[in-house]
Formats: C-alpha cells, structure tokens, sequence
C-alpha cells in the first residue's frame, strides 16, 4: 500500500476530478475535491489491511508468514549471552554497543526525560567508577587494620583494648618512654599474660609455641573457607583477571560470595606469616568490587565488552590501594592485565585508582598519613659509580626471577598431576606450620612482610631502634652522636646481616611453595638492605668526607624492583610505582636501570612471567598480545575440518527443520554454525551462535503456536515456497550475523593470528570463492602455536 501510495502520488494532478484505487478485493474511488493525498493514502492503507487480513484465516499470511512467526524480530531473554568457559565476541559487543548509544541519542531529542536519561547514561561510568574507588579503598583499609592487629595478635594482646595492634597499643599509654617505645605496660606477651614473666627460656618456648599454634588456626581458616565457600577465592587471581580481561568468560570469579570470602581469607592468609603478600589479592577484590557494581546499569551488565572497560580501571584502583600508587595502578593496567584499553578507559582508570587512593588515605589504617606502611622519603643524591651495583641488583633480580617461575610452576603442575592436589587443606596448613617454625627465631621472618620492607626502605637516624641502626656513640668523637656516617658499625648491625642473610634463603625457598596455594596469596617483594663503610678504596675518589655515600634503603628498594621485575616482567608500571613509594625524582635512573636489566637476564631464561606461566599451566585461551608468530603455516593448515574428520556442520538458509537443527545441537559440542545457501553449493550466508540458537528456538516453541518438530527454520527475509497447509516455520534471521569474518585458505598464519590479537575474534571463518572450507577458532589459534613451540597442545583445555 506504500508503494502504492508513492506511485499515485507521481501521477496525482489538481486538475484531475477523481482518482480509482483498486486492489484483489475491493476498489476505492475519491475526487480531489473530497479528500487530500494523504487521507487517499491512509484510507486505501486500512483497506488492504482489512482486504488481507479478511482474506487469510487468523489474520496470517500465506505461507504462515504472519506475525506469529516474527515474534523474535523482538529481543527475548538471554540473546546475545555466553555461556561459563566461552570466549566472548568483541565485534559484535562492539556494535550492539554502538546500535545502543545510537537508539539512546535519537530518543534524547524526543522529549526532556529521554534527554535526562541520556545524560544519566552518559554519567553511569563516571558513577560506577566512583562506587568502585569508594569500596575497593574501604576493602583496602579494612583489610590493613585487621591484617597489622592478626599479625600482633600471635605475639600478644593489648590489655586496654584487645581489638589494637602492638603499636596502638603503646601509642595510647602514658608510661611508653623514648628508649622502649616499643615496649609498655598495656601490651603483654602471651608468656608473661599466662605466667607472670616474659624472661627465660620456658617464657620462649611458650612465646614460640603459641606463635605456632596460631598461624596454624589462621591458615587452617583460611584454606577451609575457600574450600567450601568460594574455590574461585584462591590465589592471587591476576592470571584470571588477565584471562577474563581478554573475553573470556568465567562465572563467580568476579561474584559477591569470592568478593566476601577473599576478604576475609586475605586477612587471615597474610596473617597467618605465610611467605605472600596482598598486593595482587587486592586486584582481585578490585575486581569483584568492578564486576559487583556493573550489574546496577543495564549498560555494563549486558555487554560483557563494556563490562571488562570497568574492570581495566577496577585494576587501576586494586593496585592504587595496594602501594599507595594511582599513576603506578593506571600503568599496570594498562602494561600487565588489560587486553583492551581506548582512551576513555585511560581517564576513568586514573579517577577509579584517585578515589580509591584518596578512600584509603582518609582511613589512614598505618597512622602514618600515608598509603602504604613502607613509605619512604630519600634526599641524599646517588653517585654515577653506583650504576654499576645497580645493574648488579637488576641481574639477581632477573636470575632469580627466572629461578623462581621455574620452580614454582614445576610444583604448581606436581601438585595438579599427583596425589598432592587433593589435600589442599594438609599441604596449607603443613607449609604454614613449617613457615612458622622457621620464621620465629628470625625477627626478619616473624614480622609481617610490609613491616621489613618498612625497616629495610628507611635510612637510619637518630630515632631509629632498629639492629641495622646500631653504629658505636664515641664520646671522643668531634661529631654530633647522630652523624652517622662517621660512626663505626657496631655488633647490631653485624648480627642483622647474617640474619637478613638466612631471611633472604628462607623467603626464596618457602615461597616456591606458598604461591599457588588454595589460599589468597600474592608475590612478596624481596628486599635487600646494605651497609656502608666510606674509607673503602673504592668509595674514596667520589664520597665526600662525613657524607651519606650509600643509601642502605635505596639499595633495599632498587633489589625489591629487580626481584619484582624479574618475577612479572614488568617495567615502566614498576618503576612509577617504586618512584611513587619514595617520592623522589632523582631516582628514576636507578631503578629504570635495574628494572630494565632484571627483564633483560630473566627473557633470556624465558619470555613468561609468573602470570603468563600460571595461565598457560592452567590451560586458559590467552592470547598474549606480546608473543610473536613467525612460522610460515597458512590458514588451511589450522582450520577445522581436517581431511580425516567429518565434513563442517552447518545450517541451511531455508532448508532445515526444527527437529533437524535440534538433532544438530544436541548432536555436536561447537559453539556456532555457518549459515549457507544450500549443502552443494555451500556459498555462506552468515554465522549463528549456539546459545542463541538453542534459546530461539526454545522460545518459539514455548511462545509460537504451530511450531512443531517438521516445521521449517529459515534466515532468510521472505519464507521459502511452502506446500499448501504446512505447519508455521520459524524466522530466526534476527540471530543470524550477516558479516561474520572470514579469511581465504592461503591467508598466512601470522595475518590470522595477528587479527584475532586486534580484533578479538572467536572465531574467522575460511572461504575460498564465497564457498565455506573451514572454521578456525581461538582455541584452534592457540593448539597451533603451542604445537610451533614443541609443547603439548592439548594443554589449552578451555573452549
């Protein structure tokens, strides 16, 4: 009737007294003194409408190509989802998005409240990011307070109030002096609390043992809640959060209950003296944070692209909280865990990682005005001389990088082959009472890991009582008693290098086989400290006389970013965030210099870090942005079917019933088939997916009446020729992706790998003339570069 309407209004003239419509069934004639064009038009538009709907039973079609059967050119429930373990589809996340901010302009010009909805959409990740800094520093200080007064709590307990940590304690009595200020009526240990005397032998033993008993009921806690409660809660979880960052789906990682449970796991995981840190854990509850306030706006919660932008900034803002860092927190994301990172992304990161640290920074959990309880401030310069022990550092740092993926992953895969792996509870608390029994005779173990690095990072001076502290006060000397470079090292210090000695050899070892455990745990960051003696030979030449030549803290905090590069890989994020710890510009060099190097010497042992090891170990689809293709294979020798497997399953345009799309699905395991125009010519038409199939045509059934086993599936826009009373096909053209990507058989493979890195792709369907060969999937990508590298392909177990 449109049509026709244009073509009467071609050849509608004033001069013309009447004018004749007709149509199969009735006619209808009007004068253009009578009626204007556009009532001759919607009068004759009703007409037709009645004419058909009088002429065909139930107001249908012929054909049954009525409005029953295009029920679904209407959004059901679950279209567009996928299911846990799948790999998400960026393009089409991409347009859906684009179709969904283009429908929301066109209504904001509407009516004032479409434009008031706009602008609240616009805002929503603006909002989102905000809720995100709030709770993930919140988390953060919460996590702090009760991890310094757990770890305190093996030791003693303050008897004015239970709930402070040994430093609360002894800020709030009056009878703390300068001498023992750490040290005061209100904190007892357990010995003395129980027996009336802190001193003896007996008093040490009962010290010792308590501290064992202890971490013991802390990492027995902790284990058996993520066992029961949430198993998605162990580890650091960034290898996950790096496999999910690159579209892949898996569900309850990001959920409220491993929110909760890694919370409070964490607490008593750190707590307990294991040899791991919360640094990484905390990116994991970002994370949580991220993916629990997407689910408020239909915008993230239904788009599983945008939902991972909210998580490249949820990131941003774990690592902000976790050294005190929001430059250093935006750079990780965007170096180490993102897949995808537009620039929107980059701004919001920066505000998520700014509130969080502003959050954390306004509970002060340290009483220090600061982020972290390891902040440090130097302002004594560094000497060109000391490049050389410098890139000394960054060389251990890479060796022992190096040295501790190895050793670890080789456990890792022992405890996932053997026998091992199936006491999880038994290997935690046996490591953690071993941990324990070795850490107490060592005031460098017992302590917490932020406590060291705290002591290790701080220059020494006059209101320092540490052992590292301990230069001789020579009355005869000229100089004030706190210059101390003019002192002599005295017994303290001696005594506290053997013992940072036998500290380092037990880190290494005891955290080969802490990380990786069914418990949240993150990297610890080794430290080393140094001392300095100005009369050396070599140190003549450039130190000054009664000046700092060597920094001890600094040498502490450049091995820290050597051994923490060596071990992730990292580079320019790592250097921010050891440059945002002490707030010193002078040096960058330094630790750009052993940062560099570390990475260096541990590439030369193998290019994975800790992260990309643990997620090929588990036989995640990651596809790493940084791995180079160089093997000249073609697209024909990676796509599916091979020459001795059974032909591509596929779906025809116009051909196939619901029983035999059915016996389709239930019959094979792929997540989508390719649409062609027929099984001989096999030209493709497009690609559906398996879940949105298996949904369509659950729904039609459930809401279509007719539909039956033999009626007919078709994609097409007009139903195909039909035998007189058939039963009422079924449109699903809705579902179908007209513009799936497809490649020619003789595409070389590092096009076809380089265009599933950019594009995210699930899968690239190969051509050769319009006529479907073959499928390759992301999985089939990684097989095939696994099997280039001479290892197990079989090791991608995900689909």
């Amino acid at each position: 009737s449109s049509s026709l309407c244009l073509f009467s209004s071609s050849f509608y003239s004033t001069s013309s007294s009447s004018l004749c419509l007709s149509s199969s069934s009735s006619s209808l004639c009007l004068s253009s003194s009578s009626s204007s064009l556009s009532s001759l038009c919607l009068t004759f538009f009703f007409t037709c409408l009645a004419s058909a709907s009088a002429s065909t039973p139930g107001g249908e079609e012929p054909n049954g190509a009525g409005h029953l059967m295009d029920f679904l050119d209407e959004p059901f429930p679950d279209v567009g989802t996928y299911e846990d373990f799948h790999t998400i589809d960026w393009l089409r996340e991409k347009s859906r998005d684009t179709d969904r901010h283009r429908k929301i302009t066109s209504k904001s010009k509407e009516s004032m409240w479409e434009l008031i909805k706009s602008l609240l959409d616009a805002w929503s990740g603006w909002v989102v990011m905000l809720l995100i800094g709030l709770l993930s520093g919140t988390l953060a200080g919460v996590i702090d307070l009760a991890v310094d007064w757990m770890t305190d709590l093996k030791e003693g307990v303050c008897l004015s109030a239970f709930w402070y940590s040994h430093e609360q304690c002894c800020w709030t009595s009056n009878q703390t002096t300068f001498d023992d200020r750490d040290k005061c009526p209100e904190w007892q240990k357990w010995a003395e609390l129980m027996t009336g005397t802190s001193e003896g032998a007996g008093a040490y033993l009962l010290n010792y043992l308590l501290y064992v008993l202890w971490a013991l009921l802390f990492s027995f806690l902790a284990v058996s809640l993520v066992r029961v409660f949430a198993p998605y809660a162990c580890g650091s979880g960034i290898p996950e959060i790096k496999t999910i960052l690159s579209g892949f789906i898996i569900r309850g990682y990001l959920g409220k209950w491993t929110l909760l449970i890694k919370t409070v796991t964490l607490v008593l995981a750190v707590s307990s003296g294991l040899s791991l840190g919360k640094e990484g854990p905390l990116v994991h509850v970002a994370c949580c944070c991220g993916n629990l306030f997407c689910s408020l706006f239909s915008k993230y919660s239904k788009n599983e692209g945008k939902r991972r932008e909210v998580l490249s900034a949820a990131a941003a803002a774990g690592v902000s909280v976790a050294f005190g860092a929001p430059i250093g927190g935006v750079l990780f994301s965007l170096e180490e865990v993102s897949y995808y990172f537009p620039l929107k992304t980059l701004w919001r990161s920066f505000f998520a990682a700014l509130v969080a640290a502003f959050t954390l920074r306004s509970i002060n959990p340290f009483g220090n005005s600061r982020l972290v309880l390891f902040y440090v401030e130097y302002h004594t310069p560094w000497y060109m001389a000391e490049l050389v022990p410098f890139i000394l550092l960054g060389v251990f740092g890479g060796l022992w990088g190096a040295l501790f993926i190895r050793a670890n992953i080789a456990w890792c895969r022992r405890r996932k082959t053997t026998r091992l792996g199936r006491y999880p509870v038994l290997e935690v608390v046996g490591v953690a009472g071993v941990t324990a029994l070795l850490a107490f005779p060592n005031p460098y173990t017992r302590r917490s890991t932020s406590e060291l690095i705290s002591e290790l990072f701080n220059d020494c001076g006059a209101l320092e009582s540490s052992q590292l502290c301990d230069y001789v006060n020579s009355p005869n000397m000229s100089r004030p008693l706190d210059d101390i470079p003019d002192r002599p090292a005295g017994p303290g210090v001696y005594t506290a290098l053997w013992q940072l000695a036998l500290a380092l050899v037990f880190k290494v070892v005891v955290t080969v086989f802490t990380f990786g455990m069914k418990i949240p745990s993150g990297l610890f960051i080794p430290s080393m400290t140094a001392y300095h003696h100005h009369d050396w030979i070599i140190f003549r030449n450039w130190c000054r006389p009664g000046a700092d030549c060597v920094t001890p803290g600094l040498y502490a905090m450049v091995g820290a970013a050597a051994c923490l590069g060596g071990v992730t890989r990292m580079t320019v994020s790592l250097v921010v965030i050891m440059f945002e710890l002490t707030g010193g510009l002078e040096y960058i060099v330094p630790l750009m210099a052993a940062a560099v190097t570390s990475k260096w010497v541990a590439d030369a042992f193998g290019k994975e870090g800790i992260y990309e090891s643990h997620i090929q170990l588990n036989g995640y689809p990651y596809l790493d942005v940084r791995d180079e293709f160089s093997h000249r294979t073609l697209a024909a020798d990676v796509m599916r079917p091979r020459r001795s497997e059974p032909p591509l399953a596929v779906l025809t345009q116009d051909a196939d019933s619901v029983e035999e799309v059915e016996a389709l699905i239930k019959g094979t395991d792929y997540n989508g088939f390719p649409v062609v125009v027929s099984r001989e010519s096999e030209r493709l038409i497009g690609f559906v997916g398996r879940r949105d199939l298996t949904l369509a045509v659950k729904t039609a059934r459930q809401k279509q009446e007719g539909v039956v086993s033999s009626s007919l599936v078709f994609f097409t826009e007009d139903p195909p020729p039909l035998p007189d009373d058939p039963p009422p096909p079924l449109k699903l053209r809705r579902i179908l992706n007209l513009s799936p990507f497809t490649v020619t058989d003789h595409t070389p493979m590092e096009t076809v790998v380089d265009i599933f890195r950019k594009l995210g792709l699930r899968q690239c369907l190969v051509t050769r003339s319009g006529r479907l060969l073959g499928i390759i999937t992301k999985k089939d990508v990684l097989r095939h570069m696994a099997q280039m590298m001479d290892q197990d392909p079989e090791s991608i177990m995900f689909n």
